[in-house]
């Protein structure tokens, strides 16, 4: 892969960018309408085999063109995840138009084409054809077709990868190595649902895409006080003892990771100065807990103060105990 640029905080003339471009993926023709003034910045990441950049600049066009094949082309995939603002990605006679939450699939084997029309951010994730458990001929047919992040697979895969992305570049490289197979996996089952073949995934990937939709549900049920093993099992249609076994592999149970997520929730919220007014008892109950010294007992537990300590002190007392 290209070397990964990283200029995240400083923005870019066109000529830099132009340049930057190239080296974080493949050789590309970048171009900006005439009298246009740019900025932009690119800063990526590798996980494994996974490049990961987040891209940021003004409105322009970039080209994978014959001659840029022919200067460099080493069979990559790329999935772009629109976050902010809009693209029109062309390739293979299609046309897909994304808006912030969408995500498509292009191929760096054939020309394509991305056009912004003004300021936007995109997450692109960029790997070899061969990485993706899907069969080449069925992704042909996803190329610059857009994927609606609000339905289905994607409505899993949109936030995984946007929350990937605020993460992923301050994540130790040792760490992040182990991200490269479940952004694939999860890849690869929106992918699979699009072409109506997920029967083919194989049970590593139908499992990690499981985990996924399960880690989403939790989430957006933390504040459920009755959120339990049971209650998630069934959400999903699958025995108590089939969940907990796609847990094992993390070394959490499934108990214990709502725990950890109400917990990582009330933490914030002592912190942010918009909730001081709420009694420390009620930022529990926002989380779930209802029982005001059960929640006492379960912070300082995990954070080695007290949850009123720990507001008072601003944070400064955060030592996690493991």
């Amino acid at each position: 892969m290209g070397e990964i640029v990283e200029r995240r905080d400083r923005s870019l003339d066109l000529d830099t960018f132009r340049e930057s471009v190239t080296d974080s993926f493949v050789p590309l023709e970048t171009s900006i309408a005439p009298d246009t003034d740019f900025e932009g910045h690119i800063h990526g990441t590798s996980l494994g085999q996974v490049q990961v950049a987040e891209v940021v600049a003004s409105a322009h066009t970039v080209r994978r063109t014959p001659r840029t094949i022919r200067a460099s082309d080493p069979g990559f995939y790329k999935v772009g995840l629109q976050v902010r603002g809009y693209c029109v990605l062309t390739q293979d006679d299609r046309e897909a138009a994304l808006t912030p939450g969408d995500f498509a699939i292009y191929d760096t084997t054939r020309p394509y084409q991305l056009s912004f029309d003004d300021r936007f951010r995109m997450l692109v994730m960029m790997f070899p054809r061969e990485l993706l458990r899907v069969p080449p001929t069925g992704i042909a047919e996803l190329t610059a077709r857009r994927i609606s992040g609000r339905q289905g697979m994607g409505a899993l895969v949109a936030p995984f990868v946007k929350d990937l992305g605020e993460r992923v570049f301050d994540t130790a490289p040792a760490v992040a190595v182990h991200l490269n197979d479940a952004v694939l996996d999860v890849l690869a089952a929106a992918f699979a649902e699009q072409l109506q073949i997920t029967d083919s995934l194989s049970l590593e990937s139908r499992h990690t895409a499981l985990r996924v939709r399960v880690g989403a549900f939790i989430d957006d049920h933390l504040s459920d006080p009755g959120l339990d093993t049971t209650m998630v099992a069934a959400a999903h249609h699958i025995s108590v003892r089939h969940l907990q076994k796609i847990f094992e592999a993390d070394g959490t149970p499934v108990g214990g990771w709502i725990r950890e997520r109400r917990l990582e929730q009330c933490r914030r919220d002592l912190l942010d100065p918009r909730l001081c007014h709420l009694p420390v008892a009620a930022v529990g109950a926002r989380w779930g807990f209802s029982d005001p010294a059960h929640f006492s007992r379960l912070f300082k537990a995990r954070f080695g103060v007290t949850a009123g300590r720990y507001r008072s002190a601003g944070g400064a007392l955060d030592q996690p105990v493991d």
